[in-house]
């Protein structure tokens, strides 16, 4: 049932989009294409493919993308040939008339030829699929997949059968592809992500640093092991901290807001915010206790978070200085039995 209204959501404004394109007259001068990322996040339909989000198999990676330009592209035309998002740079530059040269080799091909109807010759390649330390790797008739197992994707496109005893030179090729290409990529990728979490750019008034993306430390604990939509909780003690590894484009001065929710016995907590040299006082002087929410419809007990309605606490105005630190809530005084539980710190460019 959530499956389906998600779907009906985007339907919905996908729709919103195409229609204002149309009301200002440039239906016929854009491209829309629509695609997704991954296979479904749960165990639903998934046109008998093997695997979900999250897999290497056809399953986790192969998704929808469709592509609209009105009388440019023809109608229900439907290209057979295996494809990839990475072939949408060179693709839709090449619809464009952009004549875009890259900096580096690029692994995408445009499509130009298959999606305008001309009848050319195209090349046999090859598209991986990483995941988590398992690579899986397509090839116009076949999937070699993260065991090294071999798939006819004609023939068995749920990828039942396991052939590579019964057809020992594809296996063997495509296992030699996948060293290869493990090799060139995955050497230069880090040993860990050490990127900061960009704040205060200058072109825009707000920056959300969001549970989801920070760190906790002592007894604090996330909603849920999954963190999208997640929030902290069990915030009860001095030494704990929730931070971010923040790195602020340009300084300047910001009005601090926590969203948060509180019941009446344990208001009164004051908590502090900090980056570089400078710090701001927060105060939680009102209760805000709604209940979770989401399980009304379940039918059995989900593994992602449930969430609640969090009330934004506008606390006051810091000056952020431009560089990169750990920006840091903890407590100061907590007369109750908790802080609070936390969803989103916004900062406001003032």
């Amino acid at each position: 049932r959530a499956a389906l209204a998600m779907c009906e959501n985007i339907d919905w404004n996908v729709g919103r989009i195409v229609s204002r394109i149309e009301d200002l007259g440039l239906r016929e001068n854009t491209i829309f294409v629509y695609f997704s990322d991954n296979g479904p996040n749960g165990w639903r339909w998934n046109g008998s493919m093997k695997g979900r989000k999250g897999s290497t198999d056809e399953g986790g990676v192969r998704s929808p993308l469709i592509m609209q330009w009105p009388g440019r592209i023809r109608e229900g035309g439907r290209i057979e040939q295996i494809a990839g998002v990475l072939d949408l740079l060179p693709t839709l530059t090449c619809l464009a008339g952009i004549d875009y040269v890259p900096k580096k080799l690029l692994d995408g091909v445009s499509l130009e030829p298959r999606i305008m109807g001309r009848v050319e010759e195209w090349k046999e390649r090859l598209i991986f699929s990483l995941w988590s330390g398992r690579t899986s790797v397509r090839s116009e008739r076949y999937r070699l997949d993260d065991r090294g197992r071999l798939f006819d994707m004609h023939d068995d496109p749920g990828q039942a059968r396991d052939i590579s005893s019964r057809e020992p030179d594809p296996a063997a090729r495509l296992r030699e592809s996948v060293s290869e290409w493990e090799a060139d990529v995955l050497s230069e990728l880090p040993p860990e992500d050490t990127r900061p979490f960009p704040a205060g750019h200058p072109d825009f008034s707000f920056t959300q640093l969001p549970a989801r993306d920070g760190m906790a430390e002592g007894g604090i604990t996330r909603s849920n092991r999954y963190p999208n939509c997640t929030f902290f909780t069990n915030w009860k003690s001095t030494e704990d901290r929730i931070s971010w590894d923040v790195e602020l484009l340009e300084g300047g001065e910001f009005e601090a807001i926590v969203y948060y929710s509180c019941p009446e016995e344990d208001t009164g907590a004051v908590f502090e915010l900090s980056f570089g040299g400078n710090s701001l006082e927060g105060k939680v002087t009102e209760a805000h206790d709604p209940p979770l929410t989401g399980m009304e419809n379940d039918r059995v007990e989900r593994v992602e978070s449930y969430v609640k309605e969090f009330k934004p606490l506008p606390f006051g105005t810091i000056r952020l200085e431009k560089g990169r630190g750990p920006m840091v809530l903890k407590a100061m005084d907590i007369p109750g039995s908790r802080v609070m539980d936390f969803r989103l710190l916004m900062l406001r460019r003032l």
